[in-house]
């Protein structure tokens, strides 16, 4: 292998290692604690306070000096040229996965951007120079892995929305009950909605949690609970956000529209798990016939083949 070569292969994994890098700290940014009170918790721990800003610049972590203000520099160019429209779907998108205070649409954006520009250089350092393929097939080749980096963080994304409202499902009719159970002895519905949110810690919880957040800051009931539904979009909630909004507009009892609820909540969860056993057995076909149906025969048919290939060809 020549020194060029080695070289190229060098520079590419450097520069893979860097962009790789920059995506994992700048994605690790928001990790749901206040960096003002970490940096006040540190001060306060510490006997000599810097005296100057050079001191203040130098007294933090080579990932807050440099990785993240790279990150930011790429991602908020990238998203400059991203249209307003593609950044609100991909707000509403992690909304959705639960991920909005987290990352937010542009630094999203950029990340994949720059994935997807990694994966090209790597695609074509790997087809045009380490292994030559023919011009037209590299061609397609490199721009599969542009595409590949571009759309990775989106099927991502995908699976934390199926993730998270697969849960949501779940956690909904238990939820049900417990409010039931607290209006019925006497609390309010916010109240409930609240000790829904103290008791339990699921994708649920956290969102009465924040329409109790929400409608505390002054937002109207009804406004707060059709947010969390389209922050969810799923069926049962919206559902269940309807009727609670439709009661509390006729003056109809909430804790009879909540136990009815429940009781058609609990119904379809057991639907759905009659459909889930039904669906196993035409599941169960495929492992069956391309796995352990070919081992049988193996099993069962392979001494009687060698038995016939031996009588045919006597020594």
């Amino acid at each position: 292998m020549s020194s060029q070569l080695i070289g190229i292969i060098v520079i590419a994994v450097g520069g893979l290692g860097l962009l790789g890098g920059i995506i994992y700290f700048g994605m690790r940014e928001n990790s749901g604690r206040d960096p003002l009170q970490d940096r006040l918790a540190e001060y306060g721990a510490r006997d000599n306070l810097p005296q100057s800003l050079e001191d203040l610049e130098l007294s933090l972590s080579f990932t807050d000096r440099v990785v993240r203000p790279m990150f930011k520099v790429i991602a908020g160019t990238a998203s400059r040229f991203t249209p307003e429209n593609q950044l609100e779907q991909t707000r509403h998108q992690l909304e959705l996965a639960g991920q909005s205070h987290k990352t937010d649409a542009r630094t999203f954006f950029g990340t994949r951007i720059i994935l997807s520009l990694a994966l090209g250089v790597a695609g074509f350092l790997l087809f045009f120079r380490i292994a030559p393929q023919e011009p037209l097939n590299a061609i397609l080749l490199t721009s599969l892995f542009f595409l590949l980096g571009y759309y990775l963080p989106v099927l991502s994304l995908r699976s934390q929305i199926s993730r998270r409202q697969n849960n949501i499902v779940k956690a909904l009719p238990d939820a049900l009950d417990l409010l039931t159970i607290c209006v019925e002895a006497g609390l309010g519905f916010d109240q409930a909605m609240n000790k829904v949110y103290e008791k339990w810690d699921n994708e649920l919880a956290v969102a009465f949690g924040r329409v109790i957040q929400e409608i505390a800051l002054g937002k109207i009931r009804r406004e707060a609970l059709r947010d969390m539904a389209k922050n969810m979009e799923v069926p049962d909630v919206t559902s269940f956000t309807a009727a609670i909004i439709q009661a509390d507009q006729l003056g109809v009892s909430i804790a009879k529209i909540l136990r009815i609820q429940a009781d058609q909540m609990r119904v379809k969860r057991r639907q759905r798990a009659q459909e889930k056993a039904h669906q196993a057995p035409v599941k169960m076909m495929i492992p069956m016939v391309f796995l352990i149906f070919p081992s049988l025969w193996i099993v069962l048919l392979g001494p009687s083949l060698i038995i016939l290939m031996e009588t045919n060809n006597p020594l």
